[in-house]
């Protein structure tokens, strides 16, 4: 997490490194989930308040299943910053802080484990985490403690690592991020390693690659929930759509659906834009609170099928202009997802043609609309009226 204020205090200065044969790395029994992780993280709706504890995480885990959440796809529970103790132990060894998990991060984990879900948790490649602190204290970052770390994690039953940039010592980013993905690998357990390097030193060109090999990097800063960061990121990220592949995914950060910053029109062309940039769906709102409207868009099964689409290919920008931006991502089908997006404060008209789209001129096809949940016959042009921040999102295939 890029937290400004983290950074400015703290720093000296995601996605899985579980293996596939595919790639031709070792531990190829590790395989990595070719399509973008989805779950949950608690840090956009709490932060390090004192609601952040064990009881809400195992309330959030419960309603991934009674909301349906589970069976659209979401799979993992994360936990932020600030669930570790102040200090490690007489062993050397990683805490939980007693007060917000008295039962343990293993029994956590358990419970998660329990309910057909996986769990993650969060550390960081420096000497602390990027919060400040507890008692004026840091939180034990990994720095130094990759392979003692790592062997934790996995006693723990850990699925999932998001791993900061903050109090990094200068050192270099590859050899941090090395250190701790073959840490990982060493245990034997695959766990998900999500690169959270805030695109400082364009992890985009390495981290995905050995010896790092992580499944995910993020491209940016932190989001925040309001409009203007919104497009900010996606405007950063859209552009990096010949890094990503299977396994691999650039990550413009967890979603703020639900968290009340942004209209519903704009949460919708939150997650469009993220699902055609076939980036990570970690939810970032709190699901025991959640409001019949934003549970609505994060379990639009049409939209998550673009993000998850076994093809594995980011969405490509091939139009900009005029505030208008058109995204085209090729399923695996045959069939193309289409994201129409109006940036600009005012309704604008938007006109597609078929070519633009990679289409051939004088065909039929079905033009399928994800968020209306109709379909019609056309030549594969494009015609939209869109509100002001608005996105409309197709599906296209022969007819």
């Amino acid at each position: 997490m890029n937290r400004s204020l983290g950074r400015l205090l703290h720093a000296a200065a995601p996605l899985a490194f579980m293996l596939a044969a595919s790639v031709g790395v070792a531990h190829a029994d590790q395989a990595a989930p070719a399509l973008p992780q989805m779950g949950f993280n608690n840090w956009n709706s709490t932060h390090c308040r004192d609601e952040f504890n064990e009881a809400m995480i195992r309330g959030v885990a419960d309603k991934f299943i009674s909301l349906g959440l589970k069976d659209a796809g979401y799979q993992y529970v994360n936990i932020d910053d600030c669930w570790a103790y102040w200090k490690r132990g007489k062993d050397g060894r990683l805490q939980a802080n007693p007060k917000r998990f008295p039962s343990g991060i293993k029994a956590l984990a358990d419970y998660i484990h329990q309910r057909g879900l996986k769990f993650g948790l969060y550390s960081s490649a420096g000497t602390s985490t990027c919060e400040p602190l507890e008692e004026n204290r840091g939180f034990p970052g990994g720095l130094g403690h990759e392979k003692q770390d790592a062997a934790t994690f996995a006693s723990w039953g850990v699925d999932y690592l998001k791993y900061d940039n903050c109090n990094n010592q200068k050192i270099d980013a590859r050899k941090r991020y090395a250190a701790m993905a073959e840490a990982l690998r060493a245990t034997g357990r695959p766990i998900f390693f999500a690169v959270c390097e805030w695109g400082e030193n364009k992890p985009w060109l390495w981290a995905g690659k050995p010896p790092v090999d992580a499944g995910s990097w993020r491209t940016t800063g932190d989001i925040s929930d309001n409009y203007a960061s919104m497009l900010k990121i996606f405007k950063e990220n859209v552009v990096l759509d010949a890094y990503a592949s299977p396994g691999h995914w650039n990550d413009p950060d967890m979603l703020e659906v639900g968290n009340g910053g942004m209209t519903d029109t704009e949460y919708r062309s939150h997650f469009s834009l993220w699902a055609i940039m076939a980036a990570p769906l970690l939810i970032g709102t709190d699901l025991r609170t959640i409001k019949p409207d934003a549970l609505q868009i994060l379990l639009n099964k049409e939209v998550i099928a673009v993000d998850q689409d076994p093809l594995g290919v980011q969405g490509k920008q091939v139009s900009d202009a005029n505030g208008i931006h058109v995204i085209v991502k090729p399923l695996k089908d045959g069939s193309r997802a289409v994201a129409v997006f109006n940036e600009t404060g005012a309704t604008r008209p938007a006109v597609v043609a078929a070519a633009e789209l990679g289409l051939k001129g004088g065909a039929s096809y079905e033009v399928r609309d994800l968020w209306a949940h109709t379909q019609v016959k056309g030549d594969g042009s494009l015609k939209v009226t869109l509100p002001a921040h608005a996105t409309a999102m197709y599906r296209i295939s022969n007819d």
